[in-house]
């Protein structure tokens, strides 16, 4: 088995090169893949994002979003989080078979003192109870990878918070989240394990995996200047693409409404691909001219801030909506509300 660890804390760039190396690396034998991100969001394959996290929340704190090609939930990493993946040739014997991957993990896990760390369910590795690790596959042309997070010293504060979805009226077609009570390895290992950085964690288990003293021994996978042009295409074409990340959004539907001083908006709208469908405008404001104008306006139009915006530039707003001014539409219309 060869061994690479990326030198990236960008998630976007981390999973292209785990896209590419599936897609393009010689697999005659596997490769174990390590990476580490700053904070950061991934969403699955078939989630809605709005469904999945607190928007506001995400981008006050500079928190990286992307979405991943493999299915499953949406997972809150940080620098306190190691993720590993094994690339692998599709055997027979491989899809769906989580236990075949994870299985070298926990005997790492319990090396280091952690005995109680084990498989629950489909996917998930737990310990006292509690999920430390969530798992998922994708498989492509006879090729694959099994991946999974392992919270070592998580912040999981932020967890809670960028992954609460606002009280808000959303019907998603998308595969919702499983909440779990979740948990951080740290305090389960041994007095000796405790107090290693997060490169420490990762080059532990990776020695434990590989069954080597020092990494130098390790077989290792080389990335070339063609990997690296190859990895920036994916990157672009998918981790860092708009249209991947939002585009691809089951459909859903959403209201938003709020009372102001000249008057109530509700706005109720159907999305999917990440492009308003059908919009209705209700309310007790004072405009002038048929609503109907703007709902067609807005039909069709990318559900984003700046694209909502550019439409209500066109419009003369007070003859459609008295003294509420657009900035207060637009708000209204694309900004997550806060929690309850």
């Amino acid at each position: 088995m060869r061994y690479l660890a990326s030198s990236s804390l960008d998630i976007r760039q981390n999973l292209a090169i785990e896209t590419y190396l599936m897609e393009h690396a010689d697999l005659s034998e596997p490769i174990l893949y390590f990476y580490i991100n700053s904070p950061c969001i991934i969403v699955g394959r078939y989630q809605n994002v709005l469904a999945e996290i607190n928007q506001q929340y995400v981008k006050d704190h500079n928190i990286i979003l992307t979405r991943r090609t493999s299915g499953g939930g949406a997972v809150y990493d940080d620098l306190g989080n190691v993720s590993f993946s094994f690339i692998t040739q599709d055997d027979g014997d491989a899809v769906g078979n989580f236990k075949r991957f994870t299985d070298p993990v926990i005997k790492a896990l319990h090396q280091m003192g952690a005995t109680g760390a084990a498989m629950t369910g489909r996917n998930d590795l737990t310990i006292a109870g509690k999920k430390f690790s969530g798992n998922a596959m994708h498989v492509e042309n006879g090729r694959m990878f099994s991946h999974g997070t392992l919270m070592y010293d998580v912040d999981q504060t932020q967890i809670a918070k960028s992954l609460q979805v606002p009280a808000d009226k959303l019907a998603s077609k998308g595969v919702k989240s499983v909440k779990s009570r979740v948990t951080n390895l740290k305090p389960y290992f041994a007095e000796a394990y405790q107090h290693l950085t997060i490169e420490e964690f990762r080059d532990t288990l990776a020695k434990e995996i590989l069954a080597v003293s020092d990494l130098k021994d390790a077989q290792t996978y080389q990335l070339t200047a063609a990997d690296q042009a190859g990895i920036k295409q994916q990157a672009d074409q998918y981790f860092n693409n708009w249209d991947w990340i939002y585009g691809n959004d089951p459909a859903y539907s959403l209201t938003r409404r709020q009372h102001f001083t000249a008057g109530t908006v509700e706005f109720d709208l159907d999305v999917a691909g990440g492009k308003i469908q059908a919009i209705q405008i209700h309310g007790d404001f004072f405009g002038q001219l048929p609503i109907d104008e703007v709902t067609a306006k807005l039909t069709g139009v990318t559900y984003t801030p700046a694209a909502v915006a550019a439409v209500f530039d066109t419009l003369d707003v007070p003859s459609y909506f008295g003294k509420i001014t657009k900035n207060e539409l637009v708000d209204l219309l694309t900004k997550q509300p806060a929690t309850e």
